[in-house]
């Protein structure tokens, strides 16, 4: 397993699921659930199996080796087996906020939806508060999925701001909604 030099405590679990330092391994499952989700991410295009190593090799490799790294990526484990990705982007060292991301496996959607966002949530917030005292965490949201919306409430997210008709999607503009949790 591969460490981050800004991190202290490398993995977070809860039961049989854990965040782990993104996995090289994982990059082409990671690669498949993205271009089967780019309708709700800021992706334009789908990815090659080209662009994947690029960016790994480019960009993630990196990220390893620095104190501030404006991202923080983790393969979500059930097990040993890679059932999903996120971490922290955006990291904003100097007002210590951070964006959630994190998309799963795609078959796992429609029956485990609610279930893995609560639990991923719950070990991101220990690595983002706890360990690196960030003050605020936030998710960006293209408003096409209402069922996050509960899903975040729950996990005890507030609803902070609507962006209307900020991103343009299969011919007519799209609300951005945003929820954050400060930690207390």
């Amino acid at each position: 397993m591969k460490f981050y030099k800004a991190l202290n405590k490398q993995s977070y679990s809860n039961g049989n699921y854990s965040i782990v330092p993104i996995r090289m391994e994982d990059k082409l499952d990671i690669m498949k659930w993205r271009n089967d989700q780019i309708y709700h991410l800021r992706q334009n295009k789908p990815l090659t199996e080209q662009d994947q190593v690029r960016y790994f090799e480019t960009v993630v490799k990196k990220l390893f080796e620095e104190q501030h790294p404006t991202q923080l990526l983790f393969s979500y484990l059930e097990g040993d087996k890679c059932i999903g990705y996120g971490g922290l982007v955006h990291i904003n060292w100097i007002d210590n906020n951070a964006e959630i991301s994190f998309i799963m496996n795609t078959e796992l959607e429609k029956d485990y939806f609610h279930f893995h966002w609560i639990t991923y949530l719950g070990l991101i917030e220990q690595l983002a508060f706890e360990q690196l005292g960030l003050h605020k965490i936030f998710i960006y949201a293209f408003d096409l999925r209402p069922h996050l919306y509960s899903t975040v409430e729950v996990a005890g997210f507030a609803k902070e701001a609507v962006f209307r008709e900020h991103c343009f999607f299969q011919g007519e503009y799209k609300d951005i909604v945003i929820y954050s949790k400060i930690y207390k």
